[in-house]
This record gives structure tokens, C-alpha cells and sequence, in this order.
């Protein structure tokens, strides 16, 4: 790309031709006050006005967003006129905002405020009218509060880059002009995948998780036997709300945290992660020997089960028949453990620590319980979780490193940990299929093929003379390029992996915001590398364990041995699989 010569406030710089003067300053270290803190193309509508700056060759002032630098410009940032302009336009927003910051989800993340601090922006300096609120907390999962929002469409634009699915859309015309659902429909009349991908880039409190922290205290209230469990994603962002570099695994510190809020039982789903490789390479090997329905496709990310079930309802039979793996922890916590500890199931609460909000709507499933008992009780958010720890006054960084309960399912493997990133599912299921088709390990352990951030990758397997084509998706415009092929009929593989968010969990919906203005001493390029820092926190944890394969966990042996007696046994069926069904993506209001 060729360079070309501009001035930022009097200094020159050289910059590459074709980026917007917001671009330019900032890779000439300046940070023009705006509302665009994620890539160029999630928020490029211009619509906020926060960035304005004086340009040469401008008609006034520019929206330092979208507009183009080009030879020669001279650009003014802090200049009476664009600071006293950048303040106007934030004191119009505010003049359309709820303001009710203390109770907002987005409290401490709202980049509004920011902006608002940034620029001086007066309270109350615009008094009228306010646009009629949209409110809609009718899913499990998100909650959506228009009395918040700027109308950015940032989440607009995630929903189409990520999924290709346009839930969400700029609605009615002028003042009214709302940010929902087509007909301001709720999320739970939308072919909605409740991944919470718009939640992460939203600036201020306008979409945000429905929380569930109430559930647990109320469990603890009524003398519930209260079990936790954590997702292995969650480990690896968990820190970043305490001030931890992104990428710190904090393992340790997050189990002594849960065993002092008061949990009963600690667990990790890596266990369970463990249990979920022993019935999906069981199932994939079953189908490949009895010329089953192939590809088969996992089953582990609710986003991308909603997704399949609304769009490709003619092919739910290529999806493995596996719950999730915290639903089936949460199946044998209220089954074996129940029993080996004489516990009545109906006094068990099962909470999950997900870094997910499509695991809300999860759980409430019809097909997710077992002789009227729901498997889980309550989902919280990796960002729920930060909330507990913080309300009860504990120091994070200070606590040791502790182990999390190790009596029936406390050992994992390697595998289960890597379930968190893209690519983590099917090298984990492939370690154990190695295993069970030649009777030997995988003499590298890892399957580098399956691995990296690439939202569609594709790799041949060579296991004892078979060559096995698989293939990883995560985000759902990813996910349609397999599905499309495997209803034209002309799939050429044998086992796809698909996640919901683009890079797996570690980019889930509940995960920590990743928000540059609140991270002054990540780098400069943490949005691109974000994904990766969060998933070599959990190869590095998998490379740590002495296990790392799933069937090598002896207390997975140990609970086949005791209780389900083989891999896709009936009882390993009535407890840990499940069945999909289509959906109406617009069912009548």
C-alpha cells in the first residue's frame, strides 16, 4: 500500500493511503474521542458524531471515522471548534439516554460515559422529549433496553458479520428510530441464536445478559446443596476483569474464589468435556462402522444448535445426539453424585459458570432433564461471576492457587481444556479416535491441522491407513458454507466441528468486554489478537496436564465402570444425549 503525507496538530506523519483519518491518528498515536473502539466495519455509519475533527479539503468539520486521509491533509484535533463539537454531539446523546448508570449492566464498561468524561459533555444541557423505550427480557438469555442505546449499530453490523443472520435492524423513522428485531419483535419470536455477540460490542447498557445471580442467591438462602462448575473458557478471561493481562489463565485463583462464596462442591466441566469426547468418538465411530448419517457434526454450542434447528432443520440428523458438556455435568451431579453421597436430587442446585448466554436458553430446554429435573439450575456469565466475587470484597489477585474438588469428578485432561477455542472439540475427539482405531496414542498428542482462529478450516486425517477428512467452523456464516454443501449433497467430510462465536468460547457473549479505552496497557492491536491470547491460555494448561486424553480421566473409567456402564449405553443415552427439532424463525406473534 503506497504512503502519502499528512499532518496530525502541526506534526508530520507518513500513513498508508486508504485509511480514515481516525485510523491514521491512531497508528500516529493519537486517540480521537469516539465511539469506535472495535474494528473499522463493526461501527462505520458515521451516525454519533463523537469523532469530529477539522481536515484540510473538508467542507467543515469530519466524522474522522469514515472519512479517507489523503495527500497533503492537515488535520486538527484539538482545536476549540472540533472539541466544542465532539462535546455537542455527546450532550445529544445524552439527551436521549436513560441515565439510570447505577443499576446499568454496563456500569464500569460504558463508553459513553467515557466519551462523556472525555469531552466535558454537561448533564442535562438538552431537556425534552425522549424517544418511546423498547424493552424486551422475554428470552432466557439477553435482555434488549432502547432507553440505552445511541443507535451506533455496532450490533447491527456484528449479528451480519458473524452469523449473516440480521436479527437485528435500525426500525420506524426519525425520532422514534429504535435499534430491534424486524416488526420490534422480541428475541424470542426471531430466529435470534442467543450467542450474545451484539452484547459484547454494545458501548453502553442498551443489550446485556439476563442475569441469574438472583437464582443462586436465592438457592443458597433456601438450604440448597449448591454445586458450581466452570467452563474451561472461562479460566482464560476471568482475570481481565480484575486487571490481569488478557490471556492470564487463572485456574487457581478462580477456584478459591467459588469455594469461598460459599459453593458446596467445586467442580471443573473439563470432566465432563471428558465424558462428552468418550460418547461423541464412540457415536462417530459407531456411525462410520454401521454407514451411519455422516458428517457428523458436534453438538456442544447451544448458539450453533439454535442456528441449525431455525436454518437447517432438514439435516438436525447430522448433529451429534450429545448434550453439551456442562448439561451432562450437571445430569451426572444429579444422578451418581447424588447417589454416592445420599443426596435427594430435588436438593441439589447445579449452577454453571458459562462463558455463554446461549447456555441460559440451554437449560431451559425441554429435552434437558431427567425424571423432571432440570440438569442445570442457573447459567451465569464469565462477567456474572467477576460481579459475585467483587460484591463480597474479595481480593482476586491475592487469593492462592487452589484445586478444584477432586472426590468423583474433579480429573480432567488436556483434551477437556481445550475445548474452549475453535478446533478444540474435534482435536480433543480425534485424540480418542486415534486411541480406538489403532489401540495407540497419538505419538504428537496434538493435531496442529485443526487449530488456529481461522473461522473455516479444513484438514485430512491419516489414522492407521484411513484418511479422515474433518473440517471447523465457528461463526455462523462459516457454519452455512458446510451446511450448504451437505445439503447440496456434496460434503466431502466425515466430522465438522461448529461453534457459535467466532473463535469458539473464548470469544463468547459472557465473556469479558474487550474494550481498548479500558485496557490502556494491552497492545495496540489487542482487538486482533485478543481470540489468540485467550486460547494459548488454554493449550499452554493442556500442555501442563499429565492426561490429555479423554480416555485416559480414571474417574471417567471409574463412572463407566460404576454407574453407566459403556460409552452409548442406555443409560449413558437417558442421561447425556438429547434430540433437536426444527423451529419457526418467525412463529406468529
Amino acid at each position: 500500500m503506497a504512503k502519502i503525507n499528512i499532518k496530525i496538530e502541526g506534526v508530520a506523519y507518513q500513513v498508508e493511503e486508504g485509511l480514515t483519518i481516525l485510523e491514521a491518528a491512531r497508528e500516529c498515536g493519537y486517540e480521537i474521542p469516539s465511539l469506535c473502539s472495535f474494528n473499522h466495519g463493526e461501527c462505520s455509519l458515521a451516525s454519533c458524531r463523537v469523532c469530529l475533527v477539522e481536515a484540510t479539503g473538508a467542507r467543515g468539520l469530519v466524522a474522522s471515522c469514515v472519512y479517507p486521509v489523503a495527500e497533503g491533509m492537515e488535520i486538527k484535533i484539538s482545536s476549540p471548534k472540533a472539541a466544542a463539537a465532539r462535546r455537542l454531539s455527546v450532550e445529544l446523546l445524552l439527551s436521549n439516554h436513560s441515565m439510570n448508570c447505577q443499576q446499568c449492566e454496563k456500569n464500569g464498561h460504558c463508553e459513553l460515559l467515557y466519551v462523556a468524561q472525555i469531552t466535558g459533555a454537561r448533564e442535562g444541557k438538552f431537556l425534552g422529549a425522549k424517544t418511546p423505550v423498547s424493552y424486551d427480557d422475554l428470552t432466557p438469555s439477553l435482555v434488549r433496553d432502547t432507553s440505552k442505546c445511541i443507535l451506533c449499530g455496532r450490533c447491527v453490523a456484528r449479528c451480519q458479520n458473524a452469523h449473516g443472520t440480521g436479527i437485528l435492524g435500525f426500525e420506524k423513522r426519525g425520532f422514534s428510530t429504535i435499534v430491534a428485531p424486524a416488526a420490534e419483535r422480541s428475541f424470542s419470536e426471531t430466529p435470534c441464536i442467543l450467542c450474545g455477540q451484539c452484547v459484547s460490542v454494545c458501548p453502553t447498557g442498551a443489550l446485556s445478559e439476563k442475569s441469574e445471580i438472583e437464582k443462586v442467591d436465592a438457592a443458597m438462602l433456601a438450604g440448597k446443596h449448591v454445586v458450581v462448575q466452570t467452563a474451561p473458557a472461562v479460566r482464560a478471561a476471568l482475570g481481565e476483569e480484575f486487571g490481569l493481562p488478557i490471556g492470564t489463565a487463572v485456574t487457581g485463583k478462580m477456584v478459591a474464589a467459588l469455594k469461598r462464596l460459599g459453593f458446596a462442591k467445586v467442580y471443573d466441566t473439563n470432566f465432563a468435556a471428558d465424558l462428552t469426547i468418550m460418547e461423541e468418538a464412540n457415536e462417530l465411530l459407531g456411525r462410520i462402522k454401521n454407514d451411519g448419517v455422516l458428517p457428523m457434526i458436534t453438538s456442544c454450542s447451544p448458539g450453533w444448535v439454535n442456528y441449525a434447528e431455525y436454518y437447517y432443520g432438514d439435516q438436525l440428523d447430522h448433529l451429534s445426539s450429545c448434550k453439551s458438556p456442562h448439561q451432562m455435568q450437571g445430569a451426572i451431579i444429579k444422578s451418581y453424585y447424588a447417589e454416592k453421597n445420599n443426596i435427594d436430587p430435588k436438593d441439589i442446585f447445579v449452577v454453571s459458570i458459562m462463558p455463554c448466554t446461549a447456555k441460559k436458553f440451554e437449560k431451559e430446554r425441554p429435552e434437558m432433564e431427567c425424571e423432571g429435573l432440570r440438569d442445570v439450575d442457573a447459567v451465569l456469565t464469565t462477567r456474572e461471576l467477576a460481579k459475585l466475587i467483587k460484591r463480597s470484597g474479595i481480593n482476586f489477585n491475592k487469593l492462592p492457587d487452589e484445586e478444584f474438588d477432586q472426590d468423583i469428578m474433579g480429573e480432567y485432561t488436556g483434551a477437556g481444556v481445550i475445548f474452549g477455542a475453535t478446533g478444540g472439540v474435534m482435536e480433543a475427539a480425534l485424540r480418542t479416535a486415534y486411541f480406538a482405531l489403532t489401540g495407540k496414542e497419538h505419538e504428537a498428542i496434538k493435531f496442529e491441522a485443526v487449530r488456529g482462529m481461522d473461522g473455516l478450516k479444513e484438514a485430512e486425517i491419516n489414522i492407521n491407513g484411513n484418511v479422515i477428512k474433518v473440517a471447523i467452523a465457528s461463526g455462523m456464516k462459516n457454519a452455512k458454507v458446510l451446511m450448504d454443501q451437505i445439503r447440496d449433497g456434496k460434503s466431502p467430510y466425515t466430522f465438522i466441528e461448529i461453534m457459535g462465536c467466532p473463535g469458539g468460547c473464548i470469544n463468547g457473549g459472557g465473556q469479558p468486554y474487550v474494550k481498548p479505552m479500558f485496557l490502556p496497557n494491552e497492545d495496540t492491536n489487542i482487538l486482533d489478537t485478543f481470540k489468540q491470547k485467550r486460547a494459548q491460555a488454554l493449550y499452554s494448561e493442556d500442555e501442563r496436564q499429565t492426561l490429555r486424553q479423554s480416555h485416559n480421566n480414571t474417574q471417567i473409567q471409574a463412572l463407566y465402570k460404576e454407574f453407566l456402564g459403556e460409552p452409548n449405553s442406555h443409560k449413558a443415552h437417558e442421561l447425556l444425549h438429547t434430540h433437536y427439532h426444527s423451529r419457526e424463525r418467525f412463529p406468529e406473534k
